[in-house]
């Protein structure tokens, strides 16, 4: 069970998670391909990839929206769906490609989460706007 799960309140369910699309784990696998010159020192940097890849959760709830990353330490961006004014999608030609982007939330005042090299872009739009919330 993850952060989300156990952050909810009473009332509250999980609609939606959001995956990582796979070219967020490209830096992971350069640093593997470059343990055979570097005679496996870059696997430590391929291990941190991964642990960070981990630690990091995307999702939707019947009241918020929830970012969390960290592996040792914990990071959170919250907003609640009331505040939401703006579901914004920034993909560039490789991301239209390939199907994944950047979605950007923007709230009353000047708050903004930002979901990086998501999945499916279109799709994580879609869910969020159109969540009823309590």
């Amino acid at each position: 069970m993850g952060y989300i799960e156990d952050s909810l309140s009473e009332g509250e369910v999980v609609r939606e998670r959001f995956n990582l699309h796979w070219i967020a784990r490209v830096p992971m696998i350069v640093w593997i391909f470059l343990a055979i010159p570097t005679f496996g020192v870059t696997l430590l940097l391929a291990l941190w990839e991964w642990l960070k890849l981990r630690s990091i959760e995307l999702g939707v709830t019947n009241r918020r929206l929830i970012f969390k990353k960290g592996i040792i330490s914990r990071e959170t961006e919250e907003m609640k769906l009331s505040s939401v004014e703006t579901v914004e999608i920034n993909q560039g030609i490789i991301g239209r490609i390939l199907g994944y982007g950047n979605i950007k939330i923007t709230g009353r005042g000047i708050s903004d989460l930002l979901f990086r090299n998501v999945d499916d872009p279109m799709e994580v739009k879609r869910t969020i706007e159109s969540v009823n919330f309590n």
